[in-house]
């Protein structure tokens, strides 16, 4: 059983995502990545609110993952892919994507203290991780 439910359809979306975002990243990357899909789904607050499926966080438009815009999503998942997806949606988190809604890639520089009215939670390699206070977005800090 997950904290998000997942289809397979779903399960091989999230792991393409993962992919597509953070492939050059190692495992660890794409884990984090994987966690920022399913926390949005877990969120229902701010941009997230109404989010219930992982088809949902990952296409939303406006406001989704910049990966669906290219071709290579479009590939076929790998075995080691789901895997990771599955250790996502099972609600394994890891640090500093734990309760991160948002990351991006700064062009130059490190990582802003904020971005959006957002509070900086790290980062790894190439991506900086953003999520909400606990009290504007209790959702995804549940357990």
């Amino acid at each position: 059983m997950g904290v998000v439910r997942a289809t397979w359809d779903e399960l091989q979306i999230l792991a393409r995502l993962i992919r597509a975002e953070a492939e050059s990243e190692g495992k660890l990357g794409m884990l984090l990545v994987g966690n920022v899909a399913v926390n949005r789904v877990r969120a229902n607050c701010l941009d997230f609110r109404g989010i219930r499926t992982l088809r949902q966080a990952i296409f939303q438009s406006p406001g989704g993952f910049e990966a669906v815009r290219k071709g290579y999503f479009y590939q076929r998942a790998r075995a080691s892919e789901v895997a990771l997806a599955r250790k996502c949606v099972q609600g394994r988190r890891f640090h500093p994507a734990t309760f991160a809604l948002w990351f991006f890639k700064p062009y130059t520089g490190g990582c802003p203290p904020q971005w959006f009215r957002q509070w900086n939670a790290g980062r790894y390699k190439s991506h900086c991780f953003y999520h909400p206070t606990a009290s504007t977005c209790p959702g995804v800090y549940r357990g």
